[in-house]
This record gives structure tokens, C-alpha cells and sequence, in this order.
């Protein structure tokens, strides 16, 4: 099953490690250090151009995970999944 994400990104469900609200997460020095390596190392993707408003951190398939920053906020990618926006296969 896949979470669709924005724009035309969608991601595996059982391959997300969490949702994270950008407003109550970037507070923490770690938040922003993890977020700031992610960047520097190549492995976040920005879906759309409004202001980003949460992140979802993915699996990756070999690799280091990877961060999807996203204008939607935590509680509407809940719901989404909640609520079977999720999509099959």
C-alpha cells in the first residue's frame, strides 16, 4: 500500500519510519542536525514549493533513509492514511 505525499509523490506504507511535524520537532538541536546532515548528504526530497509544514522519514531500500519534506501537515497525512488514501499496489 502506498501514502500519497503531495504533487505526485507517494511512498510504500510499510517503509515509513515516522511523520514529524515541522513546528514542534525543529525546536530540538538534534531535529535540526539530523535534518541539516540529510540535506548536506543528498537524501531530502522537497515536494512542491509552499511552505513546508512536516517531514516523513522513509526506509530506504539499502541505503540511509530518506526525508521527504512536505506542505502538508502531520495530521492531514494521518488522516490520509486513516481515512484509505492509501493506495494498492
Amino acid at each position: 500500500m502506498y501514502l500519497h505525499l503531495g504533487q505526485s509523490v507517494m511512498v510504500r506504507e510499510k517503509d515509513i519510519v515516522g511523520v514529524f511535524d515541522l513546528d514542534n520537532t525543529t525546536w530540538s538541536f538534534r531535529t535540526r542536525g539530523f535534518l541539516e546532515r540529510a540535506e548536506r548528504e543528498g537524501h531530502v526530497v522537497a515536494i512542491g514549493d509552499d511552505l513546508p509544514r512536516s517531514f516523513v522519514l522513509v526506509r530506504g531500500p539499502d541505503g540511509p533513509p530518506t526525508v521527504y519534506i512536505t506542505q502538508l501537515t502531520a495530521a492531514t497525512l494521518q488522516k490520509r492514511a486513516e481515512n484509505g488514501s492509501i493506495f494498492d499496489q
